[in-house]
This record gives C-alpha cells, sequence and structure tokens, in this order.
C-alpha cells in the first residue's frame, strides 16, 4: 500500500475516532452544563458538633506557610493545624516551631529524609498517624473531620459552616468545595518579563480559573447528582473514621505512592461505601502557576495519576455502592487519558507520513484527509466558548459580554494541553518515574537564589 493509501486508512480511523470522541464530549457538556445552572448552598450547620483539624503538607513553603498558619488560627479559633513539614531545606520548619512554641493548636509533623519526600499520599498518611495519637482514649472519631488545605489556600469563612451541614450526615464520608484561582486578573509578578511573556502568563491564570470555577464545578455538581464525586488536593474534607476505613488496621489512610492520592482516596471511599458530596456554597482559594513550564510539571503529575487510577476500573463496574450513572461518569473520566494519548498519537503519526507524502510528491492532496476530522476538533470551540460566558456570569460581571466568548475560546485552546501531559504522563509510567515533584509557588520562582529543577 502506497503512504497515501495509509493516510486514507489512518484518516477514516481519526474521523470515527473524532466523531466518538466528540459525541461523548457533547453528552458530558450537556450534563455539566445543566447541573451548572443548580446553586445549592447548604443551610449553616453547627460547626461545635465537630473537631476540625487541617492538614498542610509543606516542602519548602517558607514564602506562604506562616501566613497560612496564622490566617487558620484567626478565622477558625477552634481548629487544630498539623503542619507536615516533609524534610523542607528551607526556613519552613523553623516557622512551624516559632509558632507552635506559643501556640498549642499549632502541631509539628516532623518528616525527615530517607523516610520523607515519598510523596503527598505519605506525608498526609504521617499527619493521619500523629493526629490518632494525639487524639484521647475513647474519643468521637466520627465527630473527627480533617481537612487537607495547600500551604498557599485560603478558606472562605464559612467553609466550617458548609462543611459541618454535609457532615451531619453520618453516611458522607468527604466533601470537597470549590477551588478558585485569587491571582486571576492580576498582574504577575515577573521581573524582566516582556509583554508577551508577561501576558501569555495573565492568559494563563485566567483560563486555570475558568477551569477551576466552570468545567471542574460542573463536573462536581454532575458528580453529586451521579453518587460520584472526586476528591481534590486543596479544600478536601474528610471525616475521620472514612480514613480509618480505608487504614484498615494499616497505616495507610490515603494511598501511599499514588501521584493523585486524593481523587484515589475518593474512588476508595466510596468502594468501601461512604457517601461523598461537593459544597459549591463555599471554596478555597491558591495561586494559579504563571509559568508554563510549572504548570506542565503540575498537569502531567496529575495526569500521570489519572492513568494510575484505571486500576480500580473492575472494581468501580462491579461495585454495588455506585449507581448506573455514577459508573458511567467515573469511567468517562479514567478514560480520559487513554483516549488523549491515542489521539495524540494518531494525529502525530498522520502529521508525519504527511510530511513524508508531500516530499515525495509535493501535488499530493494529502491534507485533504484532515478536514474531516480537523472539522470536528473545531466544532468542540462552541460549547467551551459557552462556558466563556457562563464564567463571566458567574465570577466577572462587571466584565464586558465579548470578554466571556473571548475566555471561552480560550478555554478551547487551553484544554489542548491534556494531549501533551497524557502523553507525558503515560512515559513517565513507561519508565518506571513515580516521583513526586513540588510544584512551586509564585514567590519562589521570581525570589532570589537557585531553584531546584522540577522533575
Amino acid at each position: 500500500m502506497t503512504i497515501e493509501g495509509v493516510l486514507t486508512v489512518l484518516a477514516a480511523f481519526m474521523t470515527v475516532l473524532a466523531a466518538l470522541t466528540l459525541l461523548r464530549f457533547l453528552a458530558y457538556w450537556f450534563a455539566v452544563s445543566d447541573a451548572l445552572w443548580e446553586d445549592r448552598p447548604l443551610d449553616a450547620g453547627d460547626v461545635s458538633a465537630f473537631s476540625w483539624h487541617f492538614f498542610i503538607p509543606c516542602r519548602d513553603e517558607e514564602a506562604v506557610i506562616g501566613t497560612s498558619m496564622a490566617r487558620l488560627r484567626e478565622t477558625y479559633p477552634g481548629c487544630h493545624v498539623w503542619v507536615i513539614d516533609d524534610h523542607s531545606e528551607d526556613g519552613t520548619r523553623a516557622l512551624i516551631e516559632e509558632r507552635a512554641a506559643w501556640d498549642d493548636h499549632i502541631h509539628l509533623v516532623a518528616r525527615r529524609m530517607p523516610a520523607a519526600r515519598l510523596g503527598k499520599g505519605a506525608a498526609l498518611n504521617a499527619a493521619y498517624r500523629q493526629l490518632s495519637d494525639w487524639l484521647p482514649a475513647g474519643a468521637d472519631r466520627g465527630d473527627v473531620v480533617v481537612c487537607v488545605v495547600d500551604a498557599d489556600g485560603q478558606l472562605a469563612g464559612n467553609a466550617l459552616e458548609q462543611a459541618s451541614a454535609a457532615f451531619a450526615d453520618p453516611d458522607v464520608g468527604g466533601a470537597q468545595i470549590g477551588v478558585r484561582m485569587r491571582n486571576a486578573g492580576e498582574k504577575p509578578a515577573r521581573p524582566g518579563a516582556n509583554r508577551l511573556v508577561d501576558a501569555h502568563a495573565r492568559w494563563l491564570v485566567r483560563m486555570q480559573d475558568v477551569e477551576f470555577s466552570v468545567n471542574n464545578a460542573g463536573m462536581q455538581i454532575l458528580r453529586r447528582r451521579t453518587g460520584s464525586v472526586g476528591l481534590g488536593g486543596n479544600g478536601q474534607f474528610v471525616r475521620l473514621t472514612a480514613l480509618d476505613s480505608l487504614a484498615d488496621g494499616t497505616i495507610h489512610a490515603w494511598p501511599d505512592g499514588a501521584l493523585l492520592e486524593d481523587y484515589e482516596s475518593g474512588l476508595l471511599m466510596r468502594l468501601e461505601g461512604w457517601e461523598l458530596t461537593h459544597l459549591e456554597g463555599t471554596y478555597v482559594s491558591q495561586e494559579a502557576v504563571t509559568s508554563t513550564r510549572r504548570f506542565l510539571t503540575q498537569r502531567t503529575r496529575w495526569a500521570q495519576g489519572n492513568l494510575q487510577c484505571l486500576r480500580y476500573l473492575p472494581r468501580i463496574v462491579n461495585s454495588p455502592h455506585y449507581t448506573v450513572w455514577g459508573k458511567w461518569e467515573t469511567v468517562y473520566t479514567l478514560l480520559q487519558g487513554p483516549l488523549h494519548v491515542l489521539l495524540a498519537l494518531t494525529t502525530t503519526l498522520f502529521a508525519a507520513l504527511t510530511l513524508v507524502a508531500c516530499v515525495q510528491d509535493p501535488g499530493a492532496h494529502v491534507f485533504a484527509h484532515m478536514l474531516l476530522p480537523g472539522a470536528l476538533f473545531l466544532v468542540a470551540a462552541g460549547p467551551l466558548a459557552l462556558w466563556g460566558t457562563r464564567y463571566r456570569a458567574l465570577r466577572r460581571r462587571d466584565a464586558r459580554r465579548g470578554a466571556g466568548v473571548v475566555w471561552g475560546l480560550g478555554l478551547w485552546l487551553y484544554t489542548y494541553h491534556l494531549f501533551w501531559v497524557s502523553c507525558r504522563g503515560l512515559a513517565r509510567i513507561v519508565l518506571g518515574r513515580n516521583g513526586w515533584a513540588k510544584t512551586r509557588r509564585n514567590a519562589e520562582a521570581v525570589g532570589v537564589g537557585p531553584i531546584a529543577k522540577e522533575v
């Protein structure tokens, strides 16, 4: 078969794959879009009915941890804050010890090499063990709620009121709140950056805010309907007895070695029969990354973690604790990564063969083969543009109407990073590279001194 014949067959395969992908995306998009109109904040619950414990994993967080500890203690005076120092090489530990010396609600969870830097799950497990040892004998562990917060996370003032309303139901083992990017619209602090680099950084931050405020929020509300809510790494509330059920006599409440330990722990809770919910009546804010390199490092870890979760598919499909629609939604989510890899590899192969065909016969009409699959991918721009208008209505009503469309089209382009990070995540799995890399804070990125290389 000639190269053009191979291209014809490959183009037909890509057309079918693109069509199925588009139909799958549109079905999910309609479901998420309908869920986005559901605004169901809970009535304030009784915060005093629970004991609240914040877990903050830290690795070289000197730039933000002092402020975060102070904010949590001032906003929620009765809470306990367990700060996990995962063998930091800056002043993180000294700041924690300084605060803990006069505040008995601040607890240092000290981890040193070689037992440290084994992943976020291992760090959280260390805090889980220390909290378990600290609790008095006979304490009602069902009334103890753990909240995982990033070192730069800032919880809304009503977070505990919303969470306590959710945990009033004894079947609820976990709750996830929405995430916002608080530096959206701000000028990134990038000394020496030119206008083009600065504009790209602002766009990247805005897209992360659109992604979390609309796409991810809608997905979570849909998941609440289907019974398949996913837990995230920032703003994750978990009942201690739910963690106990995952530990099951061991010391591992969170999956050790997992790169997406937050979502994976949620899957395990559902498989154990716990209910999970999403709270859109409150939120946690964090800083969006402004560097493309740091962004891709972060998202590669997420993509690799998603691929690691594929091993749960048989258990999910056969689980009595998932509804039919919950199974459908979870399978859709977990198959995103493999589908991105397949599309990326197919497109790359087609592009390479097209280049060879053009060199051999400059007059060949090989590009015509891409018209239909290319058009199918362009169709996805419309729905995402509408999500941009929804973002404007939710978060930026002061902006012009046209800004929503522009943000939506930007989101369409932004989503194509998923193809790259999915392929990179798969390559890391094949190569046995399962290490966890901390995403540097923006304050670190512009600070003085050398910056450790990310892996």
